[in-house]
């Protein structure tokens, strides 16, 4: 009475799994970007002000390290707003392709300190006579590259204003050439593209 007949019998039935192994998963594996934007939305939301400031810090520290490899490559994306633009870029490869006499400012310093502290006035003096030469130099430099770059601005952007741009390449020009920022992109004396769109 209790027993079940062979009839009433449950077969197995049969899983998706072997659905799941003969054809896929069913959807496409999601791009990395797509994962990372769907754990970024799984995430929760910082509730407390140190979480807030831990997200803020890690979004900075995110949004810098960018800035810094921009500054190394010279990826327009991420450059700083006063350096990005094709102008901008063609006044630092300006700058850069040409020899500068402040490269030889630290020299002449040191050359000037060894003569003044040697104790002989007349190297002392020989040492002033330089220092300020090279200064001369340099005024004179700064001076031609302003007159040179307008002449380039206008022809290659007559549309783009000018303003702002001398204070930009002499700001350039008078750092040694290992220490600009974004790092210098040609080498001195080499020829300049005609487009810089």
């Amino acid at each position: 009475m209790f027993r079940r007949s062979k009839s009433e019998t449950t077969t197995p039935v049969e899983t998706d799994a072997t659905d799941a192994r003969a054809g896929g998963k069913g959807r496409p594996t999601p791009s990395r970007k797509e994962a990372e934007a769907a754990a970024k939305a799984r995430a929760k939301t910082p509730r407390t002000r140190k979480e807030q400031m831990a997200a803020q810090r890690a979004a900075r520290g995110d949004s810098s390290s960018k800035v810094r490899q921009a500054m190394k490559t010279g990826d327009e994306r991420y450059l700083p707003p006063r350096d990005k633009g094709p102008v901008r870029r063609f006044i630092r490869d300006f700058v850069d392709s040409r020899f500068s006499f402040i490269e030889l400012m630290v020299p002449l310093l040191i050359v000037t300190m060894v003569l003044g502290y040697s104790g002989n006035s007349y190297l002392a003096g020989v040492g002033n006579t330089v220092l300020l030469g090279t200064l001369l130099l340099v005024l004179v430099d700064m001076t031609m590259l302003r007159f040179r770059l307008r002449r380039e601005l206008t022809r290659r952007f007559p549309d783009e204003p000018v303003k702002g741009t001398t204070y930009y390449a002499v700001m350039r020009a008078l750092q040694m050439k290992f220490m600009r920022l974004p790092k210098a992109q040609v080498k001195i004396g080499q020829q300049l593209p005609d487009h810089y769109r």
